[in-house]
């Protein structure tokens, strides 16, 4: 698998993970009634071989069935963009498409794992969901921190979030 695409949707995912934000300011994106809107900065990093670090920024908006998720290069520029909605999940890494029916199915397609995006919106509403495969740490999220790991799977991966107020 090119490592490139690993990198940009694990860093999607799960993210989802500390690094610079963009230095220039974003406008405020427009949101519906029942749309759910997180952004700041992440770190992921992979216990592969040979370790991979990745930061950057994120912006990840969720509604009740379909959400977008938007990778950021440390001086704000999008690297990626994850779209998903029933029956469809989209990747656009800088033009290059990858769709399938499901995001898990995607995610599988591209990394190997389904990564944990659906579960990463309800800990950011600090749901405790349970998910086989990764432990979230939510007592810090008041302070607008979240770190993520896989459990029992190789390679091991750590994601740490840090939202913009």
């Amino acid at each position: 698998m090119n490592s490139v695409l690993r990198w940009c949707l694990t860093t999607g995912l799960v993210c989802l993970v500390l690094g610079l934000s963009a230095c220039a300011s974003r406008p405020t994106p427009t949101r519906s009634a029942d749309e759910q809107f997180w952004s700041g900065r992440l770190a992921l990093n992979i216990a592969s071989e040979p370790p991979q670090s990745l930061s950057g920024g994120f912006e990840l908006k969720s509604q009740a069935h379909s959400g977008e998720l938007k990778l950021l290069s440390p001086l704000g520029n999008q690297l990626a963009q994850l779209d998903w909605a029933p029956g469809l999940a989209r990747l656009d890494q800088g033009g290059k498409i990858y769709q399938q029916t499901s995001l898990d199915a995607l995610l599988i397609q591209l990394t190997g794992s389904a990564l944990p995006v659906l579960a990463l919106i309800d800990w950011l509403q600090a749901k405790p969901v349970q998910v086989m495969g990764w432990v979230a740490d939510l007592s810090q999220l008041a302070n607008g921190r979240l770190h993520i790991q896989s459990e029992g799977q190789q390679p091991a991966v750590q994601l740490r979030l840090v939202l913009e107020p």
